[in-house]
Order: C-alpha cells, then structure tokens, then sequence
C-alpha cells in the first residue's frame, strides 16, 4: 500500500494540476477515477471477487453500497472488512459511498443494529435545525465511523408535486417551498463535511415536479418544471459548501430542446451547472443503468454523451439481476476506445480527473497515512 501511494504522488508531482496535457502513461489512471460501480452481490468478502481484481487494475475511482452488501449474518464487522479490504486493494483511495438519505432511503436499517434514520420531510415539517443537525451528525459520524466517504444526501429537489413517486411521495423532500430546502439542506451538508463525509446534492437541475419515476423509463418535466427547483443549488452552490452534484436523468425540453435527459446534455451539465451556476466540483450522474438511460441509448452512445455534457464520474450502481451487471473494465474500455478514436479528448478527461484529485485530497484520501488511520478507526467493529 505504501509503495502505491508513493507512486500515486509521484504522478501527481510528476502532472501537477496545472498542466493541460498529462504525460501518456497516465490516461488509465485518469480513466479508472472516473468510474463509480456498485460491488456486485456476495455475502462475504472474498479478494478473488471480480471487484477486487477491478480496483487492484486501476479501474476504479469510487464504490456504491447497497443493503445487499450489509446483509451479513454479522452486519457491523463485516461493513468494516468490506470497507478496510475495498482499500487495501486501491493504489487511489476510493470514494466509498451509499444512499443513506433516511426514511424510505436508507441502507443502514435499525434491524441491522443502526440507528433509526428519519425522512428529509419528516425533518421539514417539524422545522427544528437542531432536530435536523442531530440526525445529520447521526448519519454522517456512522458513516464516517465505518468509512464511508461519500453520501448521496441531501436530496434538495422542491416538493412541487406530492404524489411524485420518487420524491414527493416517498417522503424526500424537505419542503415545498425553496427556501426550507435550502435552509435544511445547509445543515446537513455542513455536518457531512465537517465529518469528512462527502455530500452529494440531487438530483440536479431538479427531480421535484416529476410524474413518473426515471428508475423505470423516460421521465419528462417540461411541463411541470419551475425554474425555482434550480435556487437550492444556486444558493447552496454560492454558499461554498458544494463539494458534489448528481445529475438527474429527467428530460426537460426548457432547458434542452434536444429531448437528451439531464445527465447526457451539454446545456444542462456544462452550461446550467458549471457555466451558470458556477459549480466547479465533481459531478457525479444518477446510474447509468437506471431505465430512463438503459432503456433508450446503447452503453457505449450513453457513455460518450455523458463525458461529453461534462459529468465527471459515471456511476453503474450494479444494483441489478446479475445478468446485467457491467464490469468496471468494460467501462473504462469503452471510454479509452472513445478516447483513441478521437471522440473524447484527453484534456476532457484531465478535467474530470482533476476535480475528482481534488476533492480526495480536501476530504483526506490522499494523506499517506489514511489506510493505517482507517485500519485503526475499523478497529473498533473487529
């Protein structure tokens, strides 16, 4: 582990973050810190899983956690193991991440021995910022007690349509109101990094208004989208305490008349998010195995599209059958194709390789010490 991180600085000496053109031998590095996935289905940690091989490769920037990877017979040391020997495969630490959002979204159930965890509407209707730091900083020192670096929380969508099925009607909304979700938001974002816990705002430029559900199939917002679903990320953004957006994968002809969902559209991605809004930070796209994707464009065209509208990290949750899984390495392959043909260029992919450097290192992953401090900190679940 050490040899590699030594290694690991010696590039990024070697690079450093201000050139344009990184040497050659770097672009597998680049490509793999670009890939998300979910871990596959087992039971118990065994290295001769085909994840392990994919990390020890360098085709891995981060990890999503599911339930299915709790549900051990012994759920707290096994976490820690899976966590300490995810790890303890990367040359890059990697980001370790999860939903954990609470209420109906929540990984990390009280049957498994965690904490009751409450919905973010829960939270808005009773309108208490001490209640709602207190369940942040429950959330946020568990994850960070078992490290998990990353949580795709708060979800700032505006609850502009109560029977949406995947947001307002499952409860993860904080408010219908703009300004609520801003203030709650806040709170929790704060005490995320405050932890060393990355939070993730989404779904972006808003999942609010929605009728149907984009796990499914095409979800289009035109009709019902209000540009006040964009002021918690204007606000949050300015603020300076944005590290991390998801994109959603709702159409919305207003802001694209393309018809291309959110996450594969330049106007949205670069243009809204990165131009308008001014975000600088690592955007990471809703998986990309969800129907409104899967359903409509090939891999390799849903790929492409996504670099290309600026999303940094691509995120194959894996979380289905297992017929339908895709490997990190049949990623990363499609992306290096994209690159040599000349499709995507190689300043494209230094940008998001850059963004995602940067947050590791403000979140700690890149000190030379952090696999010894996190081996000690799991210590206590052996």
């Amino acid at each position: 582990m050490h040899k590699t991180l030594s290694l690991f600085f010696f590039i990024l000496a070697t690079i450093g973050y201000s050139k344009t053109d990184p040497p050659k031998d770097t672009i597998d590095i680049m490509i793999g810190q670009m890939i998300m996935i979910g871990i596959g289905d087992f039971d118990l940690v065994d290295e001769n899983e085909p994840i392990f091989k994919q990390i020890r490769n360098g085709k891995v920037g981060g990890v999503v956690l599911y339930e299915k990877n709790i549900l051990f017979e012994s759920p707290k040391p096994e976490l820690a193991l899976l966590v300490e020997t995810l790890q303890k495969n990367a040359s890059i630490p990697l980001f370790v991440s999860i939903d954990e959002e609470g209420g109906r979204v929540s990984r990390m159930k009280t049957r498994y021995g965690f904490p009751k965890n409450v919905s973010a509407q829960y939270l808005g209707d009773m309108d208490n910022l001490d209640s709602t730091r207190h369940y942040a900083n429950q959330t946020a020192s568990i994850l960070s007690s078992f490290g998990i670096n990353m949580n795709y929380a708060p979800v700032v969508d505006v609850n502009l349509n109560p029977r949406n099925p995947v947001i307002g009607k499952i409860e993860r909304s904080y408010s219908e109101d703009y300004n609520d979700v801003i203030r709650q938001a806040y709170e929790v974002i704060a005490i995320h990094n405050k932890r060393g816990v990355v939070p993730v705002l989404k779904h972006f430029p808003g999942h609010g208004s929605s009728r149907s559900d984009t796990h499914l199939g095409l979800t289009d917002v035109t009709d019902t989208w209000q540009f006040e679903e964009v002021y918690p990320y204007s606000a949050l953004i300015d603020s300076g305490v944005v590290k991390a957006v998801m994109t959603a994968h709702i159409v919305n002809k207003t802001l694209d008349g393309t018809k291309n969902p959110a996450t594969l559209s330049k106007k949205i991605v670069t243009g809204m998010l990165r131009e308008f809004l001014g975000f600088d930070g690592v955007i990471i796209s809703d998986d990309m195995q969800m129907g409104a994707i899967n359903n409509e464009y090939g891999l390799r065209e849903a790929i492409r599209m996504s670099i290309d509208a600026g999303v940094d990290m691509l995120m194959f949750a894996n979380n289905v059958k297992d017929y339908q899984m895709i490997s990190a390495g049949t990623v990363h392959a499609i992306i290096k194709d994209l690159l040599f043909e000349g499709i995507i260029t190689r300043e494209r992919i230094y940008e998001s390789y850059k963004r995602i450097m940067k947050l590791k290192t403000e979140t700690g992953l890149c000190d030379e010490d952090y696999y010894r401090s996190l081996k000690n900190k799991l210590r206590a679940y052996n």
